[in-house]
């Protein structure tokens, strides 16, 4: 029977479904065909348009492909796209996924499942006890620097390679390594006592014998588990029972779905009535439940009751769930388990966040690559000058590891210190309280960014509303005059009080007389603002909840008590906060709820008389219906009323015609108000009851229960009485303009990626600078197949600097089919606002932007909807909002209010990306300096494979003489961090690379071989006599070189730079005297030695100073103008 429900066609507005596309699809195929747009070539490029319709869709990959084919392709990377494929394709045979599927559960019976499903343990540890050790050290060997080091330390364990002292090599490797794998273990360890705590929570589990206790990693599909008030719900399950006499509790959902708003749930009817615990087991009932999905807004199943005549049958939809990750706010409940482990929806939801590497550390890589070539042409370079002779392959191994210190293998600890450190400081800045850093890998990122994504609820607005305005089409109320509306529903509850003296049952609906008098005669203002004030009251999702000062029992005890309803102890919660609002404004003008529970509802009129209203029907609201209803019937008078609320695009269609419902939606909306339209509509009896035989038979199909449900509910949803238009604002965050501009003015391109609605986003988009004032802002009309993309690109091609609004369905077919062009167009906008984007839409707008312009992007959001775009930035920042902590607990920087970015960006990003570059080229400097010299040193030594330093004079080098100094550069700053938010433009430089790239790395090099020929050539041509003070000479005047030549980099002095400097002098001359076996003593002492040094270090160091000073005299920097 229910199966066989005529399906009336859903109205245009509703989200369009697969069955209804059918008769469209000819017409669309039609307007798809080629031969039509050849005429409408997009301007953009024309190849490929007389290509069939499958070619459109690979339209933006065809490019990509052409390049990839041939032996050039194979070898420049291209094994390794082959081996990596191969691999994937191991694994995915090795770990083939289960199939999901629907099942049915017995009450109380795990043992008839027919299936195994997964254990109910959380894991989210990286390894176990095989595999940590392998992956760690796979971890750090994929980076082609660390497995450089390995290569050369194991090379010293063959007697014919070894150069000097094994320590000398493996000790740095072995410090890194231990670093690493320390760190990885601890981080292990703690997951793994996070996971041990919640899978050994104990929880009551219902059996024939009585209560019993259970680990939450034990629970299985089909137990009965009770879950007390403040208690995490371990597994989804369907809720049965509830101690709360209404039979119904409410839920927090903040760790699943961002919203701390508390969601009420509906025990199944059947169990709720059973008189006693105890009878679930008395009774033979199934539950059959769809199978485990992603969308944690929905659910299909129906209970069903075997041992009764007629069999018992029940539907069961998302009220009726309690999802595992939520949190019990009121009340015990009784649930039966459906899906644990893997295939609960919060484990589906949860997408493993990348490793993220910083751009910086990628051009490292690549200038260590560039250095291992350069080792290895002058290794060959120093074979070919010996002639080949003898055994030139091991030779040219031995000048392989000699010059190994081209590639200091410090450079990736004092990265990673320089990081830790940047963090710290964040952490510490008391400009931006609050700000955490939870991924200390990428500070850097944060001085590069090009593209902002932001979210717009929460991030740029308070998520605070505030009911600014009423509008009943002739009238308009503001929040100057909502006195006179309170007035008027005073007066009007007045008139009600005196009326039944008269023998008029009106009770509470003043204006009736006047609508049985026939259509035309006009209603009063007051009865319109009445009926208005009092639809408002009725339609929404709202409860008063007082707080207890008694037990959990006395808590609904409390509340059906008139006493009880005192204002100050009442706070209302609703999944929306809109709602809220809406409520509030009803009780500030006199019509307060009181209480509500799952069948009635009270309101209390100005004089204090309670009007009660029994709950019929609630449709709630969804993204796709974008409205929600209510049927109630009022006690006291039997009338039976329908009223809906929702956007102005799903109501205008339902509402009786009118003029002037589109153009005050417009007014309001550039205000930036949220609008909701409110309809009623009055329903006899008969209506009613067939109203409800055909909605409860399309709740009972299995199949398609969605779209036959949506048809009935919309057989109501017509010629409906348009009452009011509501205006809600949603404020600003503090200072949000200011900032916005600041990152204009730094040349960061904003987007706001949103799931409101259009004209909210378009006028939160103007409100808050986002789009200046003379900026055109340009809406994409909706588009529906590929014609029409085509022509609405084209129009949007010819308009230039106007910011872009577009939607996410549209957004979804250009995508489809015109990819590439439509990037390439939003990219050259100034701003670009997508509304009604899902969760996934923003993450693949985000990972469009990396893979089309190779920027790198940042997204900032505060809800659970934003942590997929969080995570696929390249820097992810979390605001700790009014949605929870989880966008904040998913981000790699997590702030507590937006306009934090702007010093987090220009300052903290700036001077982290200007120190990483400066630390890691001086890095690289102190090891090709050393190289140079080694290589003079074998060149007039007749090319002898022969360490010039050996042992603890390599290890002191790279250390204890000049770690310090090098270091201290993570406190340099070229610009005060007042000068850097004043003018944000400076930003601009950095996002092109200037402070680390192959132009400053190649100056370098050649500062590197000059230093480094000078220091030896000097040496060896003052040495005198023995060859031991050439050691002496020209290793000290190396340390007196490395220590000014930090002196010269440093733009702003710190104290415990100087520190740093005289320390590090200090310890050389004090290790002068125990290295007797590398120094002559006699001879240190004497004043040759002294002047000797000096003339060499004056040499190696006087003509830079002299050509910085020149330099900064004629072609000073952006930053020196202003900081002079």
């Amino acid at each position: 029977m229910a199966d066989s429900i005529p399906l009336n066609p859903v109205r245009k507005n509703s989200k369009r479904i697969p069955y209804y596309n059918s008769a469209r699809l000819s017409r669309y195929s039609s307007e798809d065909d080629p031969s039509n747009l050849d005429e409408m070539p997009l301007m953009m490029s024309e190849e490929g348009f007389e290509n069939d319709e499958s070619d459109y869709q690979t339209l933006p990959r065809a490019r990509v492909n052409q390049r990839q084919s041939g032996l050039g392709w194979f070898l420049l990377g291209g094994w390794k796209v082959l081996c990596g494929s191969c691999c994937d394709c191991l694994a995915h045979i090795c770990r083939r996924k289960k199939e999901l599927k629907a099942r049915t559960v017995w009450l109380g019976c795990p043992e008839k499942c027919e299936e195994k499903y997964p254990k109910n343990a959380i894991k989210n540890q990286k390894y176990n006890i095989f595999t940590f050790v392998p992956g760690v050290l796979y971890q750090q060997f994929k980076f082609f620097l660390n497995l450089y080091f390995l290569v050369v330390a194991c090379s010293q364990f063959v007697p014919s390679l070894k150069i000097g002292y094994l320590y000398t090599y493996w000790a740095p490797l072995g410090f890194v390594l231990a670093v690493t794998m320390v760190r990885e273990a601890v981080d292990e360890v703690r997951r793994y006592q996070r996971d041990k705590e919640m899978n050994s929570q104990l929880y009551s589990k219902l059996t024939v014998r009585g209560k019993i206790q259970v680990k939450s990693s034990d629970i299985q599909v089909g137990d009965l588990i009770i879950v007390e008030k403040n208690q995490r719900i371990p597994a989804d399950m369907i809720f049965l029972r509830t101690s709360e006499k209404n039979g119904a509790c409410f839920i927090r959902t903040d760790q699943l779905d961002g919203e701390t708003d508390w969601k009420l749930k509906v025990a199944v009817g059947c169990t709720q009535r059973l008189p006693a615990l105890g009878d679930l087991f008395s009774i033979s009932a199934y539950v059959y439940a769809q199978r485990p999905q992603l969308d944690i807004h929905s659910f299909e199943g129906n209970f069903t009751r075997e041992d009764t005549d007629p069999q018992i049958h029940e539907s069961l939809s998302i009220e009726n769930t309690l999802w595992a990750s939520t949190v019990v706010a009121s009340g015990t409940v009784i649930g039966v388990v459906i899906y644990t482990g893997k295939e609960t929806r919060s484990v589906l939801n949860t997408s493993f966040a990348k490793n993220k590497v910083g751009l910086l550390d990628l051009e490292l890589n690549r200038l260590t690559k560039a250095l291992f070539l350069a080792q290895v042409v002058l290794s060959v370079v120093m074979v070919a000058l010996q002639g080949f002779v003898g055994p030139w392959f091991r030779n040219l191994f031995r000048f392989v590891v000699l010059f190994s210190y081209i590639i200091p293998i410090s450079l990736r600890v004092n990265l990673d210190m320089g990081k830790s450190a940047y963090g710290w400081m964040i952490m510490k800045d008391e400009n931006i309280p609050g700000t955490v850093v939870r991924t200390s890998t990428i500070p850097e990122e944060l001085g590069r960014l090009v593209y902002l994504l932001t979210d717009k609820t929460g991030t740029l607005t308070q998520n605070e509303m505030i009911f600014k305005r009423l509008h009943l089409g002739t009238v308009s109320y503001g929040t100057d005059t909502m006195d006179e509306i309170q007035s008027h529903i005073i007066q009007s509850y007045a008139q009600v009080t005196s009326q039944p003296s008269n023998g008029s049952t009106s009770g509470a609906t003043p204006s009736r007389k006047t609508q049985t008098s026939g259509p035309k005669v006009r209603k009063s203002v007051s009865s319109r603002i009445h009926e208005a004030v009092k639809a408002i009251a009725l339609c929404h999702n709202v409860t008063p909840v007082y707080e207890s000062h008694g037990g959990v029992n006395g808590e609904t005890e409390s509340a059906e008590a008139d006493q009880d309803f005192s204002d100050d102890n009442r706070t209302y919660q609703a999944s929306s906060p809109d709602e809220v609002a809406l409520v509030r404004w009803t009780e500030s003008v006199g019509l307060t709820l009181v209480n509500r529970d799952l069948t009635s509802l009270q309101l209390k009129t100005p004089s204090g008389q309670i009007l009660s209203f029994y709950i019929l029907q609630i449709f709630p609201f969804t993204s796709e219906s974008k409205r929600m209803g209510i049927i109630v019937r009022e006690e006291s008078t039997g009338d039976i009323t329908f009223y809906m609320k929702g956007a102005d695009v799903a109501m205008a269609s339902i509402v009786q015609y009118n003029d002037w419902l589109e153009e005050e939606c417009g007014n309001m909306a550039r205000e930036g108000l949220r609008t909701l339209v409110v309809a009623k509509k009055s329903l006899s009896e008969e209506q009613y009851q067939d109203f409800e035989n055909r909605y409860n038979q399309a709740k009972l199909s299995i199949h398609d229960r969605g779209l036959k449900v949506a048809a009935v509910v919309e057989s109501l949803e017509r010629e409906m009485e348009l009452l009011c238009l509501t205006g809600v604002e949603d404020q600003l965050q503090a200072d949000v303009r200011p900032t916005l501009e600041l990152l204009r003015n730094a040349g960061i391109k904003i987007w706001m990626l949103t799931g409101d609605k259009l004209e909210t986003a378009t006028c939160i988009a103007k409100s808050s600078h986002l789009v200046s004032r003379n900026q055109h802002i340009h809406v994409f009309k909706p588009v529906s197949n590929r014609g029409e993309a085509h022509l609405e690109l084209n129009a949007f091609r010819r308009k230039h600097d106007c910011a872009l609004v577009i939607s996410g369905d549209s957004l979804e077919v250009c995508l489809r089919y015109y990819e590439h062009e439509f990037v390439e167009l939003a990219c050259q906008c100034p701003a670009v606002v997508c509304c009604r984007c899902s969760p996934t839409q923003k993450a693949q707008i985000v990972r469009l932007l990396q893979q089309h312009t190779a920027n790198r992007t940042c997204a900032i959001g505060d809800g659970g909807n934003d942590v997929s775009m969080i995570q696929a930035a390249d820097c992810g920042i979390g605001i700790e909002g009014k949605e929870g902590k989880q966008a904040s607990l998913a981000a790699d920087f997590s702030i507590t209010q937006f306009k934090h970015i702007g010093r987090l960006l220009m300052v903290h990003g700036r001077n982290s990306y200007k120190r990483s570059a400066a630390l890691g080229q001086f890095v690289m400097h102190r090891g090709m300096i050393i190289s140079t010299m080694q290589a003079v040193f074998s060149s007039i030594f007749y090319f002898a494979s022969v360490p010039l330093y050996q042992g603890f004079l390599m290890v002191g080098y790279a250390t204890i003489y000049t770690m310090f100094p090098v270091f201290s550069l993570v406190l340099d700053q070229d610009v005060k961090p007042e000068m850097a938010l004043l003018y944000p433009e400076l930003y601009k430089d950095l996002t092109k690379g200037r402070s680390l790239s192959f132009k400053t790395f190649l100056i370098w090099v050649l500062i590197s071989v000059y230093q480094g020929g000078i220091l030896m050539y000097g040496a060896l041509v003052l040495f005198e006599s023995e060859f031991v003070h050439v050691v002496a000479i020209s290793f000290t005047a190396l340390i007196l070189t490395e220590l000014l030549m930090v002196a010269l980099t440093i733009r702003t002095w710190h104290w415990l730079m100087v520190v740093a400097e005289f320390f590090s002098l200090g310890c050389y001359l004090a290790s002068l005297a125990f290295l007797n076996e590398y120094f002559d003593l006699s001879f240190i002492t004497t004043w040759p030695f002294l002047w000797k040094v000096s003339a060499i270090t004056l040499v190696s160091c006087l003509p830079l100073y002299i050509i910085k000073y020149l330099k900064r005299k004629f072609s000073p920097p952006s930053y020196s103008k202003l900081s002079s």
